[in-house]
């Protein structure tokens, strides 16, 4: 197969789900031996499409060609040399790092590894991808969501092969973990693999993809080549003209004057050893948080809601009588108006045997009951078709599931019930995790004129151009302390990657310097 051939062709593919219309006479086409994005709103039909093209779904309609041939189902995929990493991270808990590696591996009768052979691979596999010396023999259940998500990149990268699909795979990966993975995936391009990748990160797309495929609406809406694509012609892909807007109406922040602040935090130390955090957050003020993979931002997080306990000091949140309250735990952030919002909406979001209605306002129920304890439903009521309209939540029926949502209106879901509570201050744990550019700027102007109305925001990301333009302020953690914190121009992608590897500032701008000398 050479360079120029077709690795996945797709022609006037349809697909629907009941009355909802997922894929719509889509043409899709992915030599091998390139990177090839497929683009798209949450509901556009990435998803449907990657699935459909490793056999886990069937087309309504249209031709389907994979490495020569159409996949029935996920075994024949497999066979033709197709693996698929999906956002979910898939892995069995309480099996082995080894097992989970090398599942599916196997012949029905014997093993084509031994098991040194296994421990060795599986050993070096992981060191190469974290950094890392795993025992392959620990249960999976037993390590955090990063190392997860390379057991299953590792365990497609085992099968060597012909057409990788990656649905959101970089979710759970920091920045530095990302760029082992566009390591790899430049390598399995340069070797002939054809690479998918579904992603709305707009760094990602910049830097690794060759060509990108933008959806709208179950349709294919255009192709762009590597130099065209950036931020302005996806959005102008991706949405409807109506919905077209300005990059200041969505990130402009304001300058503010100094006011008392909602949140102070002195001399904290989150685990014992760590660096001690001093923090202060003021009204009108959007904070970014980040920093590389164990470095103490998402403790921070979990501390400033009070789901984990500080090892020294705790959340001091201001009142307006003026009075100062500590959090200790999450029902104290609760009753001092804060609200919380998590990026992990499946493990720490979404109530799945629940309503979308019950999901967005159970959290108005407490305060809303009425005699011998019914709940008195027009406010809550009234506070969800606010918030749906405020996000611009597809939701079909309230009645419906949650999970009958995309995961990018899942998500706006959670937002929006943390708006529903009218907090004084939102923390929020990577929300933007997987959901679609035009989403992002949703929450970017929803949170801007929260702040402006004299809010405050915490925004922990792992993505670095989020916070441009949009956060006040950017703190980098280093070894569990805030390492730098970023104000006006330095909010900018060199100077926050500098702090995040622990370097100084000034090393980023001699960087500079020395790259406009060159």
């Amino acid at each position: 197969m050479n360079d120029r051939t077709l690795a996945v062709d797709l022609s006037g593919v349809s697909k629907s789900f009941g009355e909802t219309r997922a894929l719509v006479n889509c043409q899709f086409s992915a030599r091998a031996g390139e990177v090839h994005a497929i683009v798209g709103e949450n509901g556009s039909g990435k998803s449907t499409l990657a699935k459909i093209i490793s056999g886990v779904l069937r087309e309504d309609s249209g031709e389907v060609h994979v490495l020569g041939a159409t996949p029935r189902n996920p075994v024949e995929a497999q066979a033709l040399g197709v693996a698929t990493i999906f956002q979910e991270v898939l892995v069995a808990d309480e099996a082995s790092v080894i097992d989970n590696l090398y599942v599916g591996l196997d012949g029905l009768l014997r093993r084509k590894f031994s098991a040194r052979q296994r421990e060795q691979e599986a050993r070096s596999l992981l060191k190469r991808f974290t950094g890392l010396d795993i025992d392959p023999s620990m249960p999976v259940g037993t390590l955090p969501l990063s190392i997860k998500q390379w057991i299953v990149i590792c365990r497609a990268i085992l099968r060597q092969p012909k057409l990788l699909i990656l649905d959101e795979s970089s979710a759970a990966l920091d920045l530095d973990a990302t760029m082992r993975l566009h390591g790899e995936i430049s390598r399995l391009r340069d070797a002939g693999t054809c690479v998918l990748i579904v992603t709305h990160r707009i760094s990602e797309l910049v830097r690794i993809a060759d060509r990108a495929t933008v959806l709208r609406d179950g349709s294919t809406m255009g192709v762009l080549d590597k130099v065209d694509i950036n931020e302005k012609n996806l959005l102008e892909l991706m949405t409807p003209r109506d919905r077209h807007v300005s990059e200041a109406d969505n990130r402009g922040s304001s300058k503010k004057a100094a006011l008392p602040p909602l949140m102070s935090i002195s001399d904290l130390r989150s685990v014992q050893g760590a660096e001690p955090i001093n923090f202060k957050l003021e009204p009108g003020t959007i904070v970014g948080v980040t920093g590389l993979d164990g470095q103490g931002h998402e403790r921070f997080i979990a501390t400033a809601v009070g789901i984990a306990s500080a090892h020294q000091g705790a959340p001091l949140v201001h009142l307006p009588d003026g009075s100062i309250a500590a959090i200790k735990k999450l029902s104290d952030a609760e009753a001092l108006g804060v609200a919380y919002v998590s990026g992990d909406r499946k493990r720490e979001g979404i109530f799945p045997d629940l309503s979308v209605f019950e999901n967005l306002a159970l959290g108005l129920y407490r305060d809303n009951l009425g005699p011998m304890g019914f709940i008195q439903r027009a406010a809550p009521v009234s506070a969800f078709a606010r918030e749906v309209q405020r996000f611009s939540i597809k939701v079909g029926n309230a009645s419906n599931k949650i999970t009958s949502l995309s995961g990018g209106n899942q998500q706006k879901v959670l937002v929006a019930r943390a708006f529903a509570k009218k907090p004084r201050l939102i923390v929020l744990n990577d929300p933007a995790r997987g959901v679609d550019l035009g989403t992002k700027r949703d929450f970017y102007r929803e949170l801007r004129a929260f702040a402006d109305d004299g809010g405050a925001v915490i925004y922990l990301s792992s993505e670095i151009e989020e916070f441009i333009g949009f956060a006040d302020r950017v703190d980098v953690f280093v070894d569990g302390g805030i390492f730098r914190s970023l104000t006006g121009d330095e909010i900018a992608e060199e100077p926050i990657l500098a702090a995040m590897f622990g370097q100084a500032l000034e090393a980023a701008m001699t960087f500079d310097m020395q790259r406009a000398a060159s």
